[in-house]
């Protein structure tokens, strides 16, 4: 008797980005012994290492951001995971102008909640479009 096989996705920043989030940390704090006497430059330099440890953190710790299989999805946060059966989401490429160029998300929406879960290229690693097209192929039947 075999094992049923399991198909499994999973999406997360790119390691290296999240590395030059911890050396930019290392060189804010770096900067913030060397500024010394400018007590304006140490507040701003502090500031950014504080933003930055947080955001590299972020993309340490919740790794992978998304997962999926046949059975549903699965968001990973800072200090927790929730999981979703398929016919509990709903998913949607969507579009929009940022900063003067044109972005691509992937939307769940989570039915029972009303929770809306918004993914960029960042938290994913990769394409918005291509995640949405492997996620629709993992999905048991297609949305209504």
């Amino acid at each position: 008797m075999t094992e049923p096989t399991t198909t499994e996705h999973r999406w997360a920043p790119q390691t290296p980005l999240v590395g030059i989030g911890w050396v930019l940390t290392a060189i804010a704090v770096l900067l913030v012994v060397v500024v010394g006497e400018d007590p304006g430059g140490r507040v701003l330099l502090t500031i950014a290492a504080l933003g930055l440890a947080v955001i590299s953190l972020f993309g340490t710790v919740a790794r992978p951001r998304l997962r999926a299989d046949e059975q549903g999805v699965t968001v990973r946060g800072l200090f927790s995971s929730r999981s979703w059966t398929w016919p509990e989401v709903r998913i949607r490429l969507a579009h929009g102008r940022r900063l003067g160029r044109v972005t691509s998300t992937v939307e769940l929406t989570v039915l029972h909640d009303d929770g809306l879960i918004v993914f960029g290229k960042l938290d994913l690693g990769e394409d918005p479009a291509d995640v949405v097209e492997q996620l629709q192929a993992l999905r048991p039947w297609p949305q209504g």
